[in-house]
């Protein structure tokens, strides 16, 4: 019983590790990047609920998330992460007044808006509007800052990965979706308590 438990948890870890690589492979023109995590949560969701699926879902996922607006979501994040880019720069460039605070709060939106799309591709599914889901993200975002703690340590995990051996973070990129499910999943459990 014990050793049949450890084998399902063990396995849904695997997925991670596999799905990180998928995402890493359906990202690398990076605007495709909200498609692939969409892609990503949605095949970890199965894997989680018992349904059988594999990379023929997981590219069916991705052309959906595409054709619904995935690349204009990936637009709209890698300019947001690009202006922060900017920001911190002048910052650095100059010795503008309250240009360490400006700094911190450049940080803190990249983040927030890094935790947004990641909740914004763990809700989406197959039809659904990426407009309507980015705002809606935004805010669980904030209302749930528990949650959007435990995204950001699915986001250091990560790093730390990277920063110990740049191929683990290739895998280690399955930790995001599965960092963001289990955020939601608490999310929707609290809500369904009170």
């Amino acid at each position: 019983m014990r050793r049949d438990r450890f084998l399902a948890r063990f396995g849904v870890f695997a997925e991670c590790l596999l799905t990180g690589v998928w995402i890493a492979v359906a990202a690398l023109p990076l605007v495709t990047l909200p498609a692939a995590l969409a892609a990503g949560a949605g095949h970890l969701r199965r894997t989680v609920e018992g349904e059988g699926t594999g990379l023929r879902s997981f590219a069916a996922a991705l052309r959906a998330a595409l054709r619904g607006g995935g690349w204009a979501a990936g637009l709209v994040y890698w300019a947001a992460l690009a202006l922060v880019g900017a920001d911190l720069a002048f910052v650095r460039a100059l010795p503008v007044p309250g240009g360490r605070a400006a700094g911190a709060l450049a940080l803190l939106v990249a983040l927030w808006a890094t935790v947004t799309l990641l909740r914004a591709a763990t809700a989406w599914r197959p039809g659904a509007s990426w407009r309507a889901l980015l705002p809606d993200a935004g805010r669980r975002a904030l209302r749930d800052p528990a949650g959007s703690l435990l995204v950001v340590c699915g986001l250091a995990v990560v790093a730390a990965s990277a920063w110990f051996s740049a191929p683990l973070a290739l895998p280690a990129l399955g930790l995001l979706p599965a960092a963001t499910l289990a955020a939601e999943q608490r999310a929707s459990t609290a809500l369904a308590d009170a």
